[in-house]
């Protein structure tokens, strides 16, 4: 257990330090988030109904952002890539990730790292759901594998 809050402590430490050299670019306005307080917005552009996310910087839907989401227990996004590469840091639940190389789990404190045009399959904890935070190099988007 004390492992694991060390492992998110530092994990969600090099998220807000890297994400603090991004909003430096965008002004010298300082932006602080909780996910406890953040008001979750169905996803649009995420393929199917189950998915709200709550961006506490940027605009996914037009670039490079951040954002607080949420899936619902057992949401299951299907094999699929992004045309931009994301960056994914477990707060609560479970995202489900699975690839050719094999399944992961990520979990609180977990990070991962899914290149642009990866293709890859995620979802939700069956029993939890998942709650993430997560950022993109560019507009987000879904798009279904073939």
């Amino acid at each position: 257990m004390r492992r694991s809050l060390w492992m998110l402590a530092i994990a969600l430490g090099l998220i807000v330090a890297w994400s603090v050299g991004r909003l430096q670019a965008q002004g010298d306005k300082v932006n602080f988030a909780d996910p406890n307080h953040a008001s979750f917005m169905e996803m649009p552009n995420a393929g199917r109904a189950g998915v709200s996310s709550a961006p506490p910087w940027g605009d996914p839907s037009a670039g490079a952002a951040g954002t607080y989401t949420k899936f619902v227990p057992g949401w299951d996004a299907g094999w699929h890539t992004h045309t931009s590469d994301v960056w994914i840091v477990g707060i609560k639940g479970a995202y489900l990730y699975k690839d050719e190389a094999g399944e992961k789990r990520v979990g609180p404190g977990d990070f991962l790292r899914v290149p642009g045009g990866h293709k890859h399959w995620s979802g939700g904890d069956k029993k939890e759901g998942a709650l993430f935070y997560s950022e993109t190099s560019g507009k987000f988007d879904l798009i279904p594998a073939k």
